[in-house]
């Protein structure tokens, strides 16, 4: 009995090698290069589905080695998230779609104010 199957083998090029996640450079130039932080990176889907983020915040869907990743970036302009994800990611990108953030973006990230004192 011989098997007929043919198996391409591709090898990786040093772009793909690099996907496996955002190196520390990448994540700082995303915020001087395109605007964009990256608030949750390669997370679950209940991880970037959180209500305890800012409401302007956008998941991120791609491929690496066959997995899909998921990502929760905020940006000023959701063009910024695309053209970061694009030039890194190109058609592994799957989809941009709308986060589950219910905080006002101007009031996340604060720490809640020290208690007030009550006046006899």
């Amino acid at each position: 009995m011989s098997n007929n199957t043919v198996i391409s083998e591709k090898e990786p090029t040093i772009e793909e090698q690099s996907m496996t996640s955002w190196t520390p450079s990448e994540k700082e130039n995303s915020k001087s290069v395109y605007g964009c932080d990256i608030l949750i990176e390669n997370g679950t889907w209940e991880q970037v589905s959180t209500k305890d983020c800012p409401y302007d915040a956008m998941i991120i869907t791609y491929v690496v080695d066959g997995e899909t990743r998921y990502d929760l970036t905020r940006s000023q302009k959701e063009v910024r998230i695309f053209n970061m994800y694009w030039d890194k990611f190109r058609e592994n990108l799957k989809g941009i779609g709308f986060g589950m953030g219910r905080t006002n973006p101007k009031l996340w990230g604060l720490e809640p104010p020290p208690p007030t004192k009550k006046r006899k």
